[in-house]
């Protein structure tokens, strides 16, 4: 993997580790291994595959058919029951799905609005009977479907949705109506073409109480000429900025009725005269369980950002092990781009990221199979997915874009064009980050969620606990603000670099920093809100929102913690010694990239010492040349073949033009019909004259 023929490449050449690259290919794919290798062939068959340059509406018709592909293969209804030929799977049929996303991001989106989020509304809000009658043809895409959720003028804020949905005791159904513009459905999967039914959200109205958000099944249009229903309107969305193999569209109603068993009733019940019932007394509970339900969409974005990180990393890392740019380090021969360090800067450090938020999200996979499969299903357990998940999505979806743009460009005009995958993932995925929630929403209720554990950890305490605790504080402030702790980093470090390096690579130090800085945080901001609930509406609206900033970076922060635990944890099941090495340095690269990205923090609130923030970037830099010859290894583990990457620039082309170019200057150098240079002949005047 080394090029023998470039001094540069040398850089840790001392270094005798090895990476197996099957046995960490086989902690990369986790529990759900054999259902991600399936996914994985089905994701490389040619007639999965996003054809470039097609309209719209060809794309559209192309990615609906695939769905009926994908049913053919049964690759689809892991999740559903057994008794309705599904597999109970949870956990699996996530990891399933989200492989999709390399053979085309429409299919893997319009599959999940299909049974990821239609058909599992129907199977976790309904009842039996709801299952029964529906999911059948949900399963077998007889029932194309809508998920009616987000409004355009309530994104993320689905409690304060405005659709209705009143029941009419003498009619027994429920009369559903947008009253406003602001109300219509929009950016829903399906409902410009292909749906005929849909989940619709709604405020429930009975008896003249609204009861909160509750979902309905609705039958948008009629079966055999495609036509709305009547009081349904809709309006295409068109073409947007990815994900065109997608019919999106907004939908309306108006005095549109439906019976009222159509109310998927599983946390809510309307009896025949009006009265409503339900198992969760509480309505904020009640709409926050609903909403829980549901949270597969973000563990599978969270998933399939991290393939779509993989492979470009993938590609890029193949075409800078190849590709070769200017002769600085010899005269007849280019460097290959990885060996500059720069360019090891731009990628490796995207490459230990990907690893972090892969193992992270196994344990989030884990989590939500856990919950779903009933096997850990407690409100708490259910409240830690939902963190988890809005945590880890937020950081891998953003990841994903900033390591699609950088492969871009560090693949320079080739990563420009369209055969090269880069453009055309990136479009796609761009939405990624807005949908299923939007990401600083989404952090800002990770950010609640630490508020409201740090508050309970004071919460019935004795005098005596909390003295100390205010005694811990208040000396681990003087130690920070006075400098105590960076002096005793310095005598530690004796002056010196080494013994910086060797305390910014030990693990413990890089937990103790990481976790410091989110409990630091949180306890500020919960500092600065205490007050807030005693004042009135509107000053303590004011009060958090001057905060608000600082508890979406505490969340992030929190996230990041999440993601160096999660690869630290995988550590442990890698059993090979030059493989672990090799791995553990990725894992110092994620956390110590971490800390020198806050440095300004750390230095800031007196956690470092100026010789070591000094130290961090230097030892950043051998970390990566010690990487460096292992970079296509570590790619390589993901698994991914040339029916995956469909990338010209990761098939050996560019190592095929190089040796082909190289081999024609050492011949021309060697003959004698070669022209010289003009710089030889000034070299020689120059000489000459001073003779």
């Amino acid at each position: 993997m080394i090029d023998t023929m470039n001094p540069l490449s040398h850089t840790a050449s001392h270094d005798d580790a090895t990476v197996d690259v099957a046995a960490l290919g086989e902690v990369l794919l986790g529990r759900w291994a054999d259902v991600r290798l399936e996914a994985r062939k089905l994701a490389g068959l040619p007639e999965l595959h996003k054809v470039e340059g097609l309209s719209h509406t060809e794309h559209r018709k192309r990615v609906f058919a695939q769905l009926g592909l994908l049913v053919g293969k049964n690759g689809v209804h892991r999740a559903f029951p057994t008794r309705l030929g599904g597999s109970d799977d949870h956990g699996g049929n996530v990891a399933g799905f989200e492989e999709l996303v390399i053979a085309d991001p429409s299919l893997q989106i319009k599959g999940g609005v299909q049974w990821g989020l239609f058909g599992s509304a129907v199977l976790h809000l309904g009842n039996q009977e709801h299952q029964d009658k529906w999911l059948p043809g949900i399963m077998n895409l007889d029932i194309p479907g809508s998920f009616a959720m987000t409004e355009i003028g309530h994104g993320s804020d689905v409690a304060s949705i405005a659709t209705t949905a009143t029941y009419d005791q003498q009619s027994q159904e429920f009369v559903i109506n947008t009253p406003f513009r602001a109300a219509w459905k929009e950016y829903i999967g399906n409902a410009a073409v292909d749906g005929l039914a849909a989940v619709v959200f709604a405020q429930l109205i009975t008896k003249g109480v609204n009861h909160g958000v509750h979902a309905f099944y609705v039958d948008l249009r009629d079966p055999e000429t495609k036509e709305f229903l009547p009081g349904i309107q809709g309006r295409d969305d068109s073409i947007k900025g990815g994900l065109n193999g997608i019919d999106n569209g907004r939908l309306a109603f108006e005095n549109v009725r439906i019976p009222r068993t159509n109310l998927l009733n599983r946390y809510g019940d309307v009896a025949v005269d009006g009265s409503y019932s339900s198992p969760i007394a509480s309505p904020g509970r009640r709409f926050f369980t609903m909403l829980g339900t549901l949270v597969q969409g973000r563990v599978s974005l969270d998933g399939a950002a991290v393939a779509a990180s993989k492979v470009a990393l993938k590609i890029a890392i193949q075409y800078a092990s190849e590709r070769r740019q200017f002769n600085a380090a010899s005269d007849t021969e280019e460097v290959v781009l990885l060996d500059y360090q720069r360019h090891q800067r731009r990628l490796l450090p995207l490459l230990a990221t990907t690893y972090a938020a892969a193992f992270a999200h196994e344990e989030l996979l884990v989590k939500f199979d856990d919950v779903f499969s009933g096997a850990h299903d407690t409100d708490e357990d259910r409240q830690d997915l939902e963190t988890l998940a809005a945590a880890l999505k937020s950081l891998s979806t953003w990841h994903a874009l900033d390591t699609l743009q950088e492969c871009r460009e560090a693949c320079g005009g080739s990563g420009f064009m369209v055969e090269n995958r880069f453009t055309s993932l990136r479009a796609d995925l761009d939405v990624y980050a807005t949908f299923e929630g939007d990401n600083t929403v989404l952090l800002q209720l990770v950010a609640k969620r630490l508020l409201g554990d740090y508050g309970k950890e004071f919460r019935n305490l004795d005098f005596g606990v909390l003295a100390r605790f205010v005694a811990n504080q208040a000396a681990d402030l003087t130690i920070n603000k006075t400098g105590l702790r960076q002096v005793a980093q310095f005598v530690a470090d004796t002056g010196s670099a080494q013994k910086s390096a060797r305390a910014l690579k030990d693990q413990d130090t890089q937990h103790q920093m990481l976790a410091d800085r989110v409990q630091t945080m949180v306890a500020e901001v919960a500092a600065a809100l205490k007050e807030a609930a005693k004042l009135p509406k509107d000053k303590g609206a004011e009060v958090f929102n001057n905060n608000q900033n600082d508890l979406i970076e505490a969340a992030r922060a929190h996230a990041e913690l999440l993601q160096w635990e999660a690869f630290t944890a995988a550590l442990d099941r890698i059993t090979d010694p030059g493989t672990k090495r090799v791995m553990t340095r990725l894992r110092d690269l994620f956390g110590l990239g971490l800390i020198e990205k806050h440095l300004d923090w750390y230095l800031m609130n007196g956690r470092i010492s100026m010789q070591r923030a000094r130290t961090m970037s230097p030892y950043i830099n051998r970390v990566l040349a010690k990487l460096r010859p292992h970079a296509l290894d570590l790619v390589d583990a993901f698994g991914y073949g040339p029916e995956h990457l469909r990338a010209t620039i990761a098939t050996g082309i560019e190592r095929e033009r190089q040796d082909e170019a190289r081999d024609y200057y050492r011949k021309l150098r060697a003959s004698s019909e070669g022209p010289i240079d003009e710089k030889v002949l000034i070299q020689r005047a120059k000489a000459a004259s001073k003779k």
